[in-house]
């Protein structure tokens, strides 16, 4: 190169040098770009953009998206996630498979209403309910369970002035539980729970309450129970694991026939056919005797439970006659007779000589007395002699009278039934123990309770017109009973009881 002179520029770069710059630039490039594809193929599920793909797809063909499943799982593990993604994309539940599948309107609000409806979907959006309960104890008012709760009295009077169905509330009783529903110090929803069956709501609506009364029906299993007696009914009961309602039930229901304090004798037997009440798979008590059989010294009596057309239930044999007498032979369940009916007797605590118009029935104090008949109260108070007494009219011939009560259970005029507890068993007047008198009278005039039922009509029996339905209506329990007391007689069980629980069939027949 001549001195002076400039060299020629080269418009390449000098391949020493640059290329390989270069070269490492568009390496670099590439590979970010390669990784950048395969992060987003790895965040992003293919359910998510095929279901893009298709709904794009559905919107140039005129399609309604939301009338396209777009099947693309492609493992069970992923099922719950893409359902919830296809959901918030406005398509339909995805299937296993990648073939579109055609789903009617119907079909995919159902399968919305049901994600939606999930409990498990809903609770995080909705505030759970919360209660305050507060069990009612002895002298407390409405307003007493109000202020326990945090309330005012003023809260229970908006209650009863707005809304009329709230004065069943003036009658509870202690045991019972209210249960409060209380928002910004305010009360939305009243819940009285009448019993385990049946409770009472008073939910706020604006300016006033709304009342509604809800009743729970409970499951009916059949249970089957034999045993013999060794001393007496209600002891045998107990060995045989009967509940007291159940044997002052098959005392009542014999009691016409059978005078259970003179006539049974060791050895005899009796079976029955009840039910057992359950709610939620919980035993809550007992309910009627289906059928029963008693065998008094070697004569057996056997009786089952019979519902007319117009709802009254009775007890018959199996040719219609009933096995009750009018009136119960006892009004309790006790433990011995302390004083007999006694035109002479000498008074124990004024040591003279005064009739005894009625008889005295040793029992425990709180044991439950019962009313002898169907009647209404027409008495139901307190005497200095007589102590809390109960008087009890059945029609224009007959009265009944109890005395020396703990506790009344009714009130003067009320109509009670035959069996119904009306009082409990105590001391109260001149009495010098727990016990109850019980006096029985006809046309005014009194009379021995224990043997004036022998010359009283018993109750009505079946009527020749009613007899097929009578028949029928027990051929069920009839065919049950003697299938239970066969299989006892199989099982030759010397134990003394045996027991057998069934669900209740829907003929049970009664």
């Amino acid at each position: 190169m001549n001195p002076g002179t400039h060299p020629k520029k080269s418009h390449h770069s000098s391949p020493s040098v640059l290329a390989p710059a270069w070269t490492a630039s568009r390496l670099f490039f590439v590979g970010g770009l390669s990784l950048g594809v395969l992060i987003l193929f790895l965040l992003v599920p293919p359910t998510t953009v095929q279901a893009d793909r298709q709904h794009n797809i559905s919107a140039v063909a005129g399609t309604n998206p939301e009338t396209i499943t777009s099947n693309l799982i492609a493992d069970e593990s992923m099922a719950a996630n893409t359902t919830r993604l296809a959901m918030t994309a406005q398509t339909s539940s995805i299937s296993a498979g990648f073939v579109p599948v055609e789903e009617s309107p119907a079909q995919l609000s159902k399968e919305l209403n049901d994600v939606l409806s999930d409990p498990a979907a809903t609770l995080a959006t909705e505030k759970e309910t919360e209660w305050k309960t507060v069990k009612v104890g002895r002298g407390d008012t409405l307003t007493h369970m109000f202020k326990k709760a945090g309330l005012q009295a003023k809260d229970a009077y908006e209650l009863l002035g707005r809304c009329a169905e709230a004065k069943r509330l003036s009658r509870i009783h202690p045991g019972h539980e209210l249960d409060f529903h209380i928002e910004n110090e305010q009360l939305q929803t009243l819940r009285y729970r009448k019993s385990v069956l049946e409770s009472q709501t008073y939910t706020r609506d604006e300016d006033r309450f709304v009342a509604e009364t809800i009743v729970r029906e409970p499951n009916t299993r059949i249970r089957y129970q034999k045993a013999s007696l060794q001393d007496s009914l209600f002891l045998a009961g107990k060995r045989a694991g009967l509940d007291q309602n159940i044997i002052m039930q098959l005392a009542n229901v014999f009691g016409g026939v059978i005078d259970f304090v003179f006539d049974p004798r060791k050895g005899d037997t009796f079976s029955i056919m009840y039910e057992d009440l359950y709610l939620d798979g919980e035993k809550i008590g007992t309910g009627n005797i289906l059928a029963a059989e008693y065998v008094n010294d070697g004569d057996a009596f056997t009786a089952y439970r019979y519902e007319d057309e117009k709802g009254n239930a009775g007890y018959y044999a199996p040719d219609g006659v009933s096995m009750q007498k009018a009136f119960l032979r006892a009004p309790l369940d006790f433990k011995r007779i302390s004083s007999n009916f006694n035109p002479r007797r000498r008074h124990p605590i004024h040591k003279s000589i005064r009739a005894h118009r009625g008889i005295d029935y040793a029992a425990p104090r709180g044991t439950p007395v019962f009313a002898a008949g169907d009647g209404r109260v027409t008495k139901s108070g307190y005497s200095r002699a007589n102590g809390n007494f109960i008087v009890v009219s059945h029609g224009p011939q007959y009265t009944t009278k109890y005395l020396h009560l703990t506790k009344r259970h009714v009130k003067r005029l009320a109509k009670v039934k035959k069996g119904q507890i009306i009082g409990t068993v105590g001391s109260t007047g001149y009495a010098t123990g727990p016990h109850l008198h019980y006096e029985f009278l006809v046309n005014g005039v009194h009379r021995n309770p224990r043997t004036i039922l022998n010359k009283l009509p018993k109750a009505k029996s079946i009527a020749k017109a009613e007899m097929p339905r009578f028949k029928e209506s027990i051929a069920s329990l009839e065919v049950k009973l003697a299938k239970r007391q066969q299989a006892y007689k199989l099982a030759q069980l010397n134990t003394g009881a045996y027991s057998l629980v069934e669900p209740r069939d829907a003929d049970a027949g009664h």
